[in-house]
């Protein structure tokens, strides 16, 4: 990701690793700004206020200790660039964030989600979801709304099988399930007609050794998916 500074453009804030241990009020006040960059500050907690920041197109609150976000999230339903949350500390998302229609790239990894948050389908707009290093252990059939996903990374969850309505995502291009204790994969998924690349690697393994790779993994192989097992 590109990262410009406060002189390139009035419209970009950026704070990155400035160990703020808090965001000062005056954040709050620049209501004109349309990308925030609050990365690796030592963050435990982010402001209602964050919600008067309503023009913002991207938001980075990576690498931080948050362990909640607040409600007004959702009342930036101009935010449609990406909102960067990996490596902190949450196992929750606010339900507001359903109304983040607009976006198009959600980055969750590295976080602690045992459940994953199901006000996440209704973010029609998603293009790329990232939630890799959580504790998934099931994903909810309502996730084929993302009908626009391109890109889903699941990488290092515990997840043993996936919904059938995998196969639903029309768009999906990649799927990484790298490193899942998976004992069993939908057929749908061989009905994904744009997928490029399947990552199965590591799902097998002296811990988890059950998974056999089903035959239709070559029928996608032969169709020109590259499939990494």
């Amino acid at each position: 990701m590109a990262i410009m500074s406060e002189s390139e453009s009035a419209t970009v804030l950026n704070l990155w690793k400035k160990k703020l241990g808090r965001v000062p009020d005056s954040v709050w006040e620049q209501t004109q700004l349309e990308a925030l960059i609050l990365a690796d500050n030592d963050l435990t907690e982010v402001s209602e206020q964050l919600g008067r920041l309503n023009r913002l197109r991207m938001l980075d609150l990576g690498h931080n200790q948050l362990t909640q976000l607040p409600d007004s999230l959702g009342d930036i339903t101009g935010l449609k660039d990406f909102l960067y949350l990996h490596d902190n500390r949450l196992s929750s998302l606010p339900s507001s964030i359903e109304r983040l229609k607009k976006l198009r790239y959600l980055n969750l990894s590295e976080n602690t989600f045992s459940n994953f948050p199901e006000s996440i389908c209704g973010m029609e707009s998603l293009i790329e979801l990232r939630m890799t290093d959580n504790q998934l252990r099931t994903l909810p059939p309502c996730l084929a709304k993302l009908s626009r996903l391109r890109e889903l990374y699941l990488r290092n969850n515990k997840l043993a099988t996936l919904p059938d309505s995998i196969g639903m995502f029309a768009e999906l291009r990649q799927l990484d399930l790298r490193g899942n204790p998976l004992t069993s994969l939908p057929a749908t998924i061989a009905d994904l007609p744009r997928l490029e690349k399947l990552d199965l690697r590591w799902v097998n393994s002296m811990e988890f050794p059950s998974m056999k790779f089903p035959s239709w993994i070559d029928d996608l192989e032969a169709r020109g998916c590259v499939v990494y097992r």
